[in-house]
């Protein structure tokens, strides 16, 4: 017996895939990823028309969705990040329906409160067996955690795992496993593994970078949470990793011993990890080779689903139990809600991801940023796009000085005391003012282009079509 099919077409006319229906795609290839352009490239072909596709993360190698959208075969979008190139094409109206960002976390609850509902989720498989068990450990395109499909293929009415590398039946380490899968179809690339790296998985040598860091691992140091059985979240950007390796020195000078390490995990966490310095890493997905690496050797390193992660429909989440997030910001505002969603004039470019929902799960959540950007200041009156709440933020790192949220009043006597360069938030802002100068209002359209929902669902934002000049 088994699930194998001969085309990604044989797997869309089996899955009974019509006009109007949702298909979902996960994105742990990243920028690598072949899978979603495959699909809708046999899709449109066959005149399939008015698709959802619900993907968890668009990025720039996903281009020819644009086509695809002028073409009335996608008149939908949701997703948790979306990438420059497409981005701009949705600032700028080509779409008649707004896209629907959600978080991490929001989309995995999302599909588990029924609020979201897929039709068919073709599942990249970097290694899959003929019965459809999967793991992202193995093969020549392996991408490490499967974390963000685990929602896909417990909740999409069909499941098509599209792979490159097939092994005997029974697959041992299966991350995903055949109760949930109805096909297996083996094509020749999934996508190419080298991509998978963002570019920015190393640690800054910017001063700038350097000054903001290693005053946010103050903070950390400052703040009391680092002590034993301290957990930590960070980015794949040059500065997180930066305050990760100022907050490792000193947990080795105080010898202090962490309990885990999540996100997206690097190589760097993965030697922290095994310097002894956490006992468990919880990764949802690899941010590089190294990484995916370790969660295939190494039995410490282990692989959560978004579900674990971030999803307020759970009982408890991972993020619950996190003492401290280093996140980034495009834009903060005087009210200490974060952009991330969009650049400084308004074009998508990024997303939430599990931005806001580490924010809400965490004791003390730290924006790490360059008081000014491309000439143009962080803090503004008023973010262009709220995508995590100021009520959830509590200290903003520039390399001017420390915000830190009316709210934690205790935190703020705490980095007095220690001698950190405290500021009021909007004395920040006029210091960015007065060296770049206060900028125009960005000129938007009235058209909504995107509407943001926060993890439990509700609107949180929305974003409007940017206006030509």
């Amino acid at each position: 017996m088994s699930k194998l099919i001969q085309s990604i077409r044989e797997a869309i006319e089996k899955a009974g895939l019509k006009d109007g229906m949702t298909i979902s795609f996960h994105h742990h290839m990243r920028n690598g990823d072949y899978v979603l352009n495959m699909v809708l490239e046999e899709t449109a072909a066959m005149g399939i028309r008015d698709l959802t596709v619900n993907a968890s993360s668009i990025f720039d190698i996903h281009e020819p969705l644009i086509e695809h959208i002028k073409n009335g075969v996608v008149t939908q979008i949701e997703c948790n990040y979306m990438g420059g190139k497409v981005g701009k094409a949705i600032s700028q109206g080509i779409m008649e329906k707004p896209v629907i960002f959600r978080t991490h976390g929001g989309r995995a609850g999302d599909m588990e409160r029924g609020a979201s509902k897929i039709d068919i989720a073709f599942l990249a498989a970097p290694c899959a067996d003929p019965m459809g068990n999967l793991s992202g450990k193995y093969g020549p395109s392996a991408c490490g955690s499967l974390g963000y499909a685990f929602s896909d293929a417990m909740y999409a009415k069909k499941v098509v795992a599209v792979t490159d590398y097939l092994a005997p039946y029974p697959l041992r380490d299966a991350s995903i496993e055949e109760g949930y899968v109805d096909y297996v179809v083996q094509v020749p690339q999934i996508g190419d593994p080298a991509r998978i790296v963002s570019g920015t998985t190393k640690i800054t040598r910017d001063p700038v970078g350097l000054r903001i860091a290693g005053l946010a691992a103050q903070v950390v140091k400052h703040s009391g949470y680092l002590k034993n059985g301290f957990s930590f979240q960070t980015g794949a950007g040059g500065a997180s990793l930066a305050v990760a390796k100022y907050v490792e020195e000193m947990m080795e000078k105080d010898h202090i011993k962490g309990s885990f390490c999540m996100g997206g995990i690097t190589g760097y966490m993965v030697d922290m990890a095994n310097k002894g310095f956490f006992d468990t890493i919880l990764d949802v997905q690899c941010f590089d080779l190294k990484a995916i690496e370790s969660i295939r050797e190494n039995p410490k390193h282990r692989e959560i689903s978004a579900m674990r992660y971030a999803s307020p429909a759970a009982k408890s989440a991972a993020v619950d139990s996190l003492d401290v997030v280093i996140l980034g910001a495009t834009q903060v505002d005087l009210d200490f809600h974060v952009n991330v969603h969009t650049d400084s004039n308004g074009y998508i470019m990024g997303g939430s991801g599990g931005h806001s929902d580490t924010a809400a799960g965490s004791k003390l959540a730290i924006i790490v940023a360059p008081l000014i950007r491309a000439r143009l200041p962080l803090i503004v009156d008023q973010v262009l796009c709220k995508s995590t709440p100021g009520e959830t933020v509590d200290v903003i790192v520039t390399q001017r000085g420390i915000a830190v949220n009316p709210r934690q009043k205790e935190l703020r006597e705490k980095l007095i005391k220690a001698g950190l360069p405290v500021r009021d938030i909007r004395e920040l802002k006029e210091m960015a003012e007065e060296i770049a100068g206060v900028p125009r209002p960005v000129k938007m359209g009235d058209r909504v282009v995107a509407k943001v929902l926060y993890r439990d669902g509700t609107v949180l934002d929305t974003i409007k079509e940017v206006a030509e000049i």
